[in-house]
């Protein structure tokens, strides 16, 4: 089997492999769990527990092989403070691993004011930016990342997450009909790669004895927070 179809079939057994190997971590969880949004989620996805070199290391092979599966091009990878920061660290050598060499600069929360001084850390932001982080719920975190990057004078292209909740956003309080990322992509302009997406997740559940309790739950919630 070759072409799109062969293509698809790596991406959702890569998914797959994904959703499986955050269970087995412990950072997707199931339960009850109040979002930014305010709504109760059935799940958690927490990358911060993503917390020693194994874990890492794996995680980053998803990352990249994502990326290199997705066709984006790019000159340099940015990982927001503070999470995007390991996550781009370990994304970019894994990448170098594989062949694909790329520089990579980071921020900090508060400029310093001695030494190199400034915000941003590492190699020159330049080019085509991909900026890597875990999720993204309301998009503002993407924002700030994106006016560090124009500053900068370079431009901001893509973006790459762990998982996409596919899920309504919200505005002054309010559900809209499309999700944060529908938004980075449609309205900032970013192509967007995710290892894995709710979707994804729900199939896997579904597909589980040990874990068909839950999909009742999360089936539940996509359809009254789902968007396509």
């Amino acid at each position: 089997m070759n072409g799109p179809r062969a293509a698809s079939a790596d991406q959702d057994q890569l998914a797959r492999d994904f959703v499986q190997f955050a269970i087995e971590s412990g950072v997707l969880r199931f339960g009850e769990f109040k979002t930014k949004a305010g709504r109760l989620s059935p799940y958690f996805f927490n990358a911060g527990l993503f917390d020693d070199g194994a874990k890492l290391g794996r995680l980053a092979e998803f990352y990249a092989r994502a990326l290199l599966a997705s066709g984006i091009e790019f000159d340099v990878i940015f990982g927001p403070a503070y999470k995007g920061i390991p996550l781009g660290a370990a994304v970019v050598v894994e990448l170098a691993r594989l062949g694909v060499n790329k520089p990579f600069a980071y921020n900090r929360k508060e400029a310093k004011d001695h030494g190199e001084g400034g915000v941003l850390v590492g190699a020159p932001l330049q080019g085509r930016v991909l900026i890597v982080d875990d999720v993204i719920s309301a998009g503002t975190a993407v924002r700030e990342s994106i006016a560090l990057i124009q500053a900068a004078g370079a431009t901001p292209h893509a973006l790459a997450i762990a998982l996409d909740r596919q899920e309504k956003a919200t505005e002054n309080g309010r559900d809209v009909d499309w999700s944060a990322v529908t938004h980075v992509r449609d309205t900032l302009g970013l192509q967007v790669c995710a290892i894995a997406r709710l979707g994804d997740l729900l199939h896997y559940l579904q597909s589980s004895d040990e874990f068909a309790a839950h999909a009742v739950a999360v089936a539940d919630y996509r359809a009254r927070y789902g968007v396509a």
